[in-house]
């Protein structure tokens, strides 16, 4: 038993049932690019960023979370357009700053998973940016407006997703 703790880290950790590691990013991807087909809007919401950054700030282990969002960005670049490797290195960043935001900040409250869901998907888009424009050479359209409402819309999105997610959690001491 644990008397004192000294990081979050080592009060308490959840899990999830081994199946939702695997089913929960691959239904993300697949209703992401399932539903960005069909409806024109839903392309303002990332469902992987969303399970990246989830899975992150629970787990607060950012060598897992790195490993975790490259995977699952990696998988995302294989159904998409763009150049194989930019999710992978962008999720694989949100995922270690996410997580080293876990085991720092309070992230089990709603308020503060709003704030750390709009500012990663920011930093997402920041990082995209930087990829696409200035490593491969190729045009990136920066709409600030959009993208802070695009931010808003995961935020919200995300707390409601990681509300259910939490649904599903074991404590382990």
């Amino acid at each position: 038993m644990v008397l004192m703790a000294s990081s979050r880290h080592e009060v308490g950790t959840k899990s999830f049932p081994l199946l939702l590691y695997v089913l929960v990013p691959l239904l993300a991807l697949g209703l992401q690019s399932l539903l960005s087909l069909h409806l024109t809007r839903f392309d303002l919401i990332d469902l992987p960023l969303l399970v990246t950054i989830y899975y992150a700030i629970t787990q607060r282990e950012p060598v897992s979370a790195t490993l975790a969002g490259a995977v699952i960005g990696i998988a995302q670049d294989g159904l998409t357009h763009h150049a194989l490797g930019i999710f992978g290195i962008s999720k694989a960043v949100i995922g270690y700053i996410a997580a080293s935001l876990g085991v720092r900040v309070d992230t089990e409250n709603h308020g503060a998973r709003l704030l750390v869901t709009f500012g990663l998907t920011l930093t997402q888009t920041l990082i995209l940016w930087l990829l696409q424009r200035h490593m491969l050479g190729q045009p990136f359209a920066w709409h600030g407006v959009h993208e802070v409402i695009r931010a808003a819309a995961n935020a919200l999105v995300g707390v409601v997703l990681f509300a259910l997610l939490d649904l599903t959690r074991r404590t382990e001491y």
